[in-house]
């Protein structure tokens, strides 16, 4: 038995780019998010994201925890680009169509 091979074996299989995750993020990216569930990472509340409070400002879009305000995404689009900041969100939990 060679212990190269043993070494090889238990290795963790090696990176690939980003490219290879597009057809998992078209499929979540392409359902109505609004029913997406959202544990907030301030009070770790769970909801339906329709349940968020949306704050529109000059720069963007706030989305807020309704129980403790926390600001738990912020968004903005504009012209044909988007920007998308998700770290008030301890966790997103999307139901993938079939």
């Amino acid at each position: 038995m060679n212990t190269s091979d043993d070494a090889n074996a238990s290795r963790v299989p090696a990176a690939l780019d980003g490219n290879a995750a597009a057809g998992l993020l078209q499929q979540i990216f392409a359902i109505d998010m609004t029913m997406a569930q959202i544990t907030c990472g301030g009070c770790q509340s769970v909801q339906p994201l329709a349940a968020l409070r949306l704050y529109g400002l000059p720069m963007g879009n706030i989305l807020r925890c309704p129980r403790c305000e926390s600001t738990l995404i912020r968004a903005v689009a504009r012209d044909r680009e988007c920007w998308l900041d998700l770290r008030g969100v301890a966790a997103l939990h999307l139901r993938l169509s079939s």
